[in-house]
């Protein structure tokens, strides 16, 4: 029935995520011992002082239409986060807070992007933003990179890249896939190229800022000069472990920030009232709360990636954010494991998945074919195992 549907949604790439995490839990479901490290979601609880915001929120009877751009009370108190935390000074009218950073990300593209606009994005990228690109007109330009290189883009690929149909550049840092941070240092060296080009505007993406193992984090609208041209995503899925709370926001120029919020006043009105009332709550709270999370993550990444490490034909990054590994896995393509032949990354995600039940992503949705994607956000037992699995299954 693809005839009956828009080239829009026929033309759309499904979320390889969540794609892989659906079948996942379907062959868990039909029994097998299924061990899923697709999914970026904290395995801790929201914490407790968050909880009592929303019993709070719920008896304040926090349960009518919220501002389609936020509660002030809200964007206030992001404006203080960004002061404290990334030096970057912002107005509650530049704010705007959406059902989640995709969200946020989706108003960035639809009111930025005309048919044809060239969006920069270097490689590896969170899965969406190459789909959000697309739906939105724009066309994807991607930078490579390599495990070699840290998977991050040089001054002189971002130049190289700059065509007179360039409008932004899109990029994370904690990446996601990666989990690399990119300095102060390396900022600013990108920073000196986009100063030539004062029509590219930027969109950071933050949401990982605090699970963070560099001792540094440095946002590219604080570098002189980016902030008037950088859109700064964030929100508290990943830090605060409230995924399911759908709260993201951003920081930007006061037009931009208009225009998001006129195009979801006609999409979704405000975000969940409730939702906004406990991000009051984790934005106001001191990061050093979040300590025991990222030294958890810490931990788990020393371990994951001291047992990669160890499989012959893996090579791998030391990530400095984020929660995942991404490693390099194709010196297996051209080899045949246990009757299987293994032309590209896929081909290992699906072979690890059938012959150790290990679920990870392929590399293809993030923009790199050489490489997988799997998440420590679980027990160190769950990884000890799970690598256990995944050696062997190698090993053939």
């Amino acid at each position: 029935m693809n005839h009956i549907l828009s080239d829009r949604i026929n033309n759309l790439a499904t979320s390889q995520t969540l794609a892989m995490a659906a079948l996942a839990r379907e062959l868990k479901a039909q029994g097998k011992d299924i061990i899923s490290l697709s999914l970026g979601e904290p395995d801790f609880n929201t914490p407790d002082f968050i909880k009592e915001a929303v019993k709070k929120a719920v008896d304040e009877n926090y349960s009518t239409y919220s501002p389609v751009e936020g509660y002030l009370e809200l964007r206030e108190a992001i404006c203080k986060k960004f002061k404290r935390d990334n030096n970057l000074e912002y107005k509650p009218s530049q704010i705007v807070v959406s059902t989640g950073a995709k969200q946020s990300l989706y108003n960035i593209a639809q009111v930025m992007l005309n048919d044809g606009d060239e969006v920069i994005l270097p490689a590896p990228y969170w899965v969406s933003y190459f789909e959000i690109v697309k739906l939105s007109g724009g066309v994807p330009v991607e930078v490579p990179t390599s495990v070699d290189t840290d998977f991050k883009i040089t001054p002189e690929q971002l130049e190289a890249a700059i065509t007179p149909k360039t409008k932004m550049m899109w990029f994370s840092s904690p990446c996601n896939p990666s989990g690399s941070v990119y300095s102060r240092e390396e900022l600013t060296a990108l920073a000196q190229v986009l100063e030539k080009y004062p029509n590219i505007y930027v969109v950071a993406d933050e949401i990982y800022e605090h699970i963070n193992f560099s001792g540094t984090f440095c946002s590219i609208g604080s570098i002189p000069g980016m902030l008037e041209r950088t859109i700064t995503v964030n929100g508290v899925a990943k830090a605060f472990a409230m995924t399911g709370y759908r709260i993201g926001y951003i920081g930007a120029p006061e037009f931009i920030a208009k225009a998001c919020t006129k195009i979801q006043g006609q999409v979704t009105s405000g975000a969940n009232s409730v939702a906004q009332r406990a991000t009051i709550t984790a934005v106001e709270a001191d990061p050093s709360v979040l300590n025991h999370m990222v030294q958890a993550f810490h931990t788990r990444r020393d371990l994951v990636v001291g047992l990669l490490k160890e499989i012959p034909g893996v090579k791998i990054n030391v990530p400095e954010g984020a929660f995942y590994v991404f490693p390099d896995v194709s010196s297996f393509f051209g080899k045949t494991l246990r009757g299987t032949e293994i032309k590209d990354a896929n081909d290992v995600s699906m072979y690890l998945l059938a012959e150790a039940n290990v679920a990870t992503v392929t590399g293809d949705a993030f923009g790199n074919p050489n490489c997988i994607r799997f998440s420590y956000a679980t027990s160190d037992d769950i990884l000890k195992e799970a690598l256990r699995r995944i050696k062997e299954a190698l090993a053939a």
